[in-house]
């Protein structure tokens, strides 16, 4: 029989002669290809999480956009298609305010970040995503970004003047690289290998781990350390569906997603130092940006902000503030 569940696409509670009902497969996609952060992320989280739920349920991780991109999963959510999935940048083009996100250099480090969790996220946009029919469980990563490209070393805005440059689809981070001068293009993740394949793109721009993951290397010549956005991701499900769950199961799931923060920020670290060499070591040239000439080049994209999303420029700032503890 087909029993209608908490996103479970196909037989969740089949039974099968001799062995009982079957575990429910409580599914969690994500875009991220084998060795990405995304990829440990979820599969450590899995792995606890399916040493504490029992025998009834199952976390089961399906990568490299097997149940398709961000945009799509996201809808998958809301049909009860999906259980978990895990969105980066496309969160600014469901809620505005998720854009404080794009705006570059607003996330010193890790520790910043955690203090912008509690004292910005969680209060003011968590409400604005349940809204939209999402409920965050916990705040992961994505990363600082850099930039690749086929055609030049990028040390200043100045060098991405025409640059055909692939961004997800948040809405800001085209914007950004519009005032930067380059030529951005929306695409998903899994068509950007190709692209940049065929010169469809000049560039993208991603953390290190998802470079090296999506085997850019192999295919782009330069990488620019930029750090000029930093991404987190955000392991999300259905508001509606969460409570088809029961009460235990929703605790355990909230309780562990919580706890591999801090596995995903260690894993997160460690990948950063060790990719550079692996990056190198495929032949790319890799060069440090001017940092200052990008954050000098950044403030029209603050003022659109302030002026487009109410409340904006108070995000900012309180987002700011919390960096200087």
């Amino acid at each position: 029989m087909i029993k209608t569940a908490f996103a479970v696409t196909a037989l969740a509670a089949a039974m099968t002669p001799g062995l009982g009902l079957a575990q429910t497969e409580l599914q969690f996609g994500h875009v991220g290809n084998p060795g990405s952060l995304f990829d440990a992320s979820a599969t450590e989280f899995a792995r606890l999480a399916n040493e504490r739920l029992g025998d009834d349920y199952e976390v089961v991780v399906y990568g490299s956009s097997q149940l398709g991109g961000d945009s799509s999963m996201l809808q998958k959510l809301k049909l009860g298609q999906l259980t978990f999935t895990l969105p980066s940048s496309v969160m600014s083009s469901v809620v505005d305010e998720f854009g404080l996100f794009e705006m570059p250099y607003l996330v010193k480090d890790r520790e910043h970040m955690k203090r912008i969790i509690e004292e910005v996220l969680e209060p003011d946009l968590y409400p604005l995503a349940e809204e939209e029919g999402y409920k965050i469980l916990a705040v992961w990563e994505n990363g600082f970004r850099q930039i690749t490209n086929n055609v030049r070393p990028i040390n200043t805005p100045e060098d991405l003047d025409g640059l055909k440059l692939r961004t997800p689809k948040g809405t800001w981070r085209v914007r950004m690289f519009e005032e930067y001068g380059a030529n951005p293009s929306p695409m998903a993740l899994s068509e950007v290998f190709t692209a940049l394949q065929t010169g469809t793109m000049d560039g993208q721009e991603n953390p290190l781990v998802q470079i090296y993951s999506q085997k850019f290397q192999e295919v782009q010549d330069y990488l620019s350390l930029t750090g000029h956005v930093y991404t987190p991701a955000y392991v999300v499900v259905s508001s509606n569906h969460w409570q088809d769950l029961p009460e235990d199961v929703r605790d355990v799931l909230m309780d562990t997603a919580q706890e591999v923060q801090d596995f995903v920020y260690e894993t997160a670290a460690r990948q950063d130092e060790e990719l550079l060499g692996k990056m190198e070591a495929a032949g790319m040239e890799i060069n440090e940006a001017d940092k200052q000439a990008f954050i000098d080049a950044s403030g029209p994209i603050y003022e659109l902000f302030d002026e487009e999303v109410e409340g904006g420029g108070d995000l900012v700032d309180r987002a700011l503030a919390l960096g200087q503890e």
